[in-house]
């Protein structure tokens, strides 16, 4: 899921367990990379790292926030939901390890069908947002050892946080990431352009700072789901503030798209949509299920197989540099020797390889290397007669004697 960001740091390097190779994004609060980790029995896995910013992970607060949610979104194991399997503190690092997801998130997605102008099949759509609002009803349920509910909401369920992979998976990620996204957003601080933008799929209580409940997920998937079918944001960037506009909650009719039974599907999205929770749908669940139904009724169904194919059909080209590109950086990570700085006797080249303590620079892609460089001399290098071993004199005594052996005998 590269997106040409910039590496703000030299890679390869490490972080905890984690090798860090390719820079794949940047969201709100976090650099993501893509990694390989080693596994207690040796093998090897890739996966997604987010690494904290600096600006975040330095205060406690917000620390502790994240730290006490990801714990709570670890135990989430279902299909539509991006497993999270680690969250350490290094140093001053903070970061979040999760499953790898290969394939785009949605809002990448619709940028690539923008671009090269290929629409996304109703179908598909519909498919999407019933895989998300599946997710979305079993983290809503989940429960704890101690058998009681856990209570998590979403909290930023958009485009970005709903991963679609090429064998057609549909995974919402970022559980536990989102409340203390909230709190950097009430910190009184600036928060980037990136967290902004999240007000463009807020409920209006969320948007008015108000307690939180599913219903709030519930909204935001019914977003998701008119951008999907009217082709465009629901909040416009020029009508002002969206922070503004979600708290107002306007929402715009639906536009015609000459969808059988279109008056049910209507009626399904101005549910989702409704101002007042309590005029919403209670649960994800229940959103689901009228969903569905409208799709058996217009006959619109699709399936992950259905939209595997698509993707590959459109996108397979992506897919094939993807993986080219991870598998040559993976073996360059594997390859490259590690020089202990211990066992170091001169200085190393400043890019060939990485150390384990504190990786250096190493080219991913061809694994060029880097002469170090050697200032001149200015004085003539004569031998040292000290350092040369004994063998070299005893091998040059017994050439000398059989050289005076055939000169005598002569």
């Amino acid at each position: 899921m590269s997106d040409g960001v910039p590496d703000p740091k030299p890679l390869p390097r490490k972080t905890g367990r984690y090798m860090l190779f390719d820079h794949i994004g940047q969201g709100g609060m976090a650099e993501i990379y893509l990694a390989r980790a080693t596994t207690d029995v040796g093998a090897t896995r890739s996966c997604v790292v987010k690494e904290i910013l600096p600006l975040y992970a330095g205060r406690a607060d917000f620390a502790d926030m994240l730290i006490k949610e990801a714990k709570l979104a670890a135990r989430l194991n279902h299909a539509n939901v991006v497993q999270v399997f680690d969250l350490e503190r290094e140093g001053g690092n903070l970061y979040i390890a999760m499953d790898y997801v290969e394939g785009f998130d949605l809002a990448a997605l619709l940028k690539k069908c923008s671009k090269q102008k290929v629409k996304l099949p109703a179908e598909l759509a519909f498919h999407v947002v019933s895989e998300v609002l599946h997710g979305l009803d079993y983290a809503h349920r989940a429960k704890g050892e101690d058998g009681k509910p856990l209570g998590l909401v979403h909290r930023d369920v958009s485009p970005s946080n709903v991963l679609v992979s090429f064998e057609g998976e549909v995974k919402l990620c970022d559980f536990g990431i989102a409340h203390a996204n909230a709190l950097a957003v009430s910190s009184g601080e600036e928060p980037s352009e990136a967290i902004k933008g999240k007000a463009g799929y807020m409920s209006p209580e969320q948007a008015n700072g108000e307690p939180l409940d599913a219903r709030t997920d519930v909204f935001a998937a019914g977003i998701i789901l008119w951008e999907l079918l009217a082709g465009r944001k629901l909040y416009r960037s020029d009508a002002g503030p969206l922070i503004e506009q979600a708290r107002a909650a306007e929402i715009p009719e639906l536009p015609s798209r000459g969808f059988a039974h279109e008056d049910d599907l209507r009626a399904i999205v101005k549910k989702a949509l409704a101002k007042n929770r309590d005029d919403r749908y209670a649960s994800a669940a229940e959103m689901q299920r009228e969903l569905d139904a409208y799709v058996r009724k217009a006959s619109l169904g699709a399936n992950p197989i259905k939209l595997g194919d698509w993707l590959r059909e459109h996108f397979g080209e992506d897919l094939l540099e993807q993986r080219s590109a991870r598998e040559r950086a993976a073996k360059a990570l594997e390859n490259a020797p590690v020089i202990h700085p211990k066992a170091q006797r001169t200085p190393p080249p400043p890019v060939v390889t990485y150390k384990e303590e504190a990786p250096q620079s190493v080219s991913l892609a061809a694994m060029d290397v880097s002469p170090p460089s050697v200032a001149p001399s200015t004085k003539p290098e004569t031998a040292d007669a000290s350092k040369v071993p004994v063998w070299v004199w005893m091998l040059l005594a017994a050439v000398v004697a059989a050289v005076t052996f055939l000169v005598s005998r002569r």
